[in-house]
């Protein structure tokens, strides 16, 4: 094989080979997978089976999510008050709706802010595409 014609991986395989040799007729190792969840996983995840949640850009990393606020209202209420985790959810959840409730601009700038973006990426992908004219290209 020529050195240009090497596939990519090629320098990586031979720095660092695998310990076993990879083919398709060994059988799969027995190995335990580890759960890698975080404490405020479980919360999220009960957030999220009992609320309805709004629609996330997730090209804006300024805003915090529902989720996000609802978690930090959570570890507020839990360090304030450590004893009943379900007293505590529910007063949380009670906290977040009237948050939003209380500024209802936030929701109708989120959904600005989307459709804006989206606008913007528009405009920005007609300004990146050529001018290009289909009937000079056939022209002789």
């Amino acid at each position: 094989m020529r050195f240009e014609d090497r596939p990519i991986w090629y320098d990586l395989y031979t720095a660092y080979p695998p310990k076993l040799e990879p083919r398709y007729d060994r059988p799969a190792p027995d190995i335990k997978i580890k759960n890698i969840f975080y404490a405020e996983d479980v919360i999220r995840a009960k957030y999220h089976k009992s609320e309805r949640h709004e629609t996330l850009n997730l090209l804006d990393a300024r805003r915090k999510t529902q989720s996000q606020n609802f978690i930090q209202i959570y570890e507020n209420l839990k360090e304030q008050n450590p004893l009943d985790e379900e007293k505590i959810f529910d007063t949380a959840v009670e906290m977040l709706a009237e948050q939003t409730r209380k500024s209802p601009e936030a929701k109708d700038e989120s959904t600005i802010s989307l459709s804006s973006n989206f606008a913007d990426s528009l405009n920005k992908e007609d300004r990146n595409k050529p001018n290009v004219n289909i009937k000079k290209i056939f022209e002789e």
